[in-house]
C-alpha cells in the first residue's frame, strides 16, 4: 500500500491553498455566542438569531442558537469560516460533508464541510447575485 504523500507545509508569507490553488474567496467567519447582540435577526428555521454580519467591515457574523436548534453541535460551538466558491458540487468532492447543498436564500446555495474538526462553509451565488461584483 503507497502512502498518499502529505502536501508541503506553507510558509508564513503563502495564502492558504483553497485561496492559491482554488480560487476560494472569503466572505466572512461566523462566531457562536450566548450573549444578545444589537440589531440581532431570528431565523425561525434554524432556531438561531445572527447579526453583526451587515455592519461589519471583517465579515464577522455572530450566532445566537436557541435550545432544540436543529443546526449541528459543531457548528453551534465552533467557529466556522465561510468561502465563495464557482462551483459548489466539485468544490465539495473528497471533503466530509457536515450539512448537505441547501437554499438558505434566493440565489445562494451553501454546504458546510468539516476539516480537521473545523467546520467550514461554502457557498455558491447565482449569476445575478454575484458576492465578488462591484456596486
Amino acid at each position: 500500500m503507497r502512502k498518499r504523500a502529505l502536501p508541503s507545509p506553507r510558509e508564513d508569507h503563502e495564502l492558504p491553498r483553497a485561496l492559491a490553488e482554488w480560487g476560494w474567496r472569503y466572505h466572512h467567519i461566523g462566531v457562536p455566542t450566548d450573549t444578545p447582540r444589537p440589531g440581532e435577526v431570528y431565523l425561525e428555521e434554524f432556531k438561531m438569531h445572527v447579526s453583526g454580519f451587515a455592519a461589519s467591515p471583517y465579515g464577522v457574523e455572530w450566532m445566537r442558537f436557541e435550545a432544540g436548534s436543529p443546526v449541528s453541535e459543531l457548528i453551534r460551538t465552533v467557529p466556522h469560516v465561510a468561502f465563495v466558491v464557482d462551483d459548489l458540487e466539485a468544490a465539495l468532492e473528497g471533503k466530509q460533508v457536515l450539512t448537505p447543498p441547501n437554499s438558505p436564500s434566493d440565489g445562494l446555495s451553501v454546504a458546510m464541510i468539516v476539516h480537521d474538526g473545523a467546520p467550514i462553509e461554502l457557498m455558491q451565488f447565482s449569476s445575478t447575485h454575484d458576492a465578488t461584483a462591484k456596486p
